[in-house]
């Protein structure tokens, strides 16, 4: 039966269960499916409450975002203006303007909240 995650130990067997579902070659709207996505929810929000993820900081959201768009720092300045304003940021004598975090949102497609947290 089916119900909300309130314990640890409910937590554990409900993964297990999902890796159980999960070796399975279900179909499409079968039972074990709506089951497994069902258990994947309550997981899910299981996590979000007890294990929650931090954001990243901001200079770690730039870079990592630089990487996975394959792009050089320097390209950086192209965003933020003079090459030595893109040095300072990366190396935290800069903070980020609201104008800066407003183009590397729209440019790079790092969320906002990842660019206003402290750091």
């Amino acid at each position: 039966m089916l119900k909300v995650i309130k314990t640890e130990q409910e937590y554990e067997n409900a993964l297990e269960r999902v890796y159980e579902l999960m070796q399975l070659d279900l179909e499409d709207d079968s039972p074990e499916s709506d089951e497994l996505e069902v258990l994947a929810l309550l997981v899910e929000h299981y996590e979000q409450a007890h294990y929650p993820i931090a954001p990243p900081k901001p200079i770690d959201a730039i870079l990592f975002r630089l990487e996975q768009m394959n792009m050089d720092k320097s390209e950086l300045s192209k965003i933020l203006g003079a090459r030595s304003r893109q040095s300072e940021i990366l190396s935290g004598k800069r903070k980020l303007s609201l104008e800066m975090i407003r183009k590397l949102h729209s440019e790079l497609h790092i969320p906002a909240e990842s660019l206003i947290a402290a750091y």
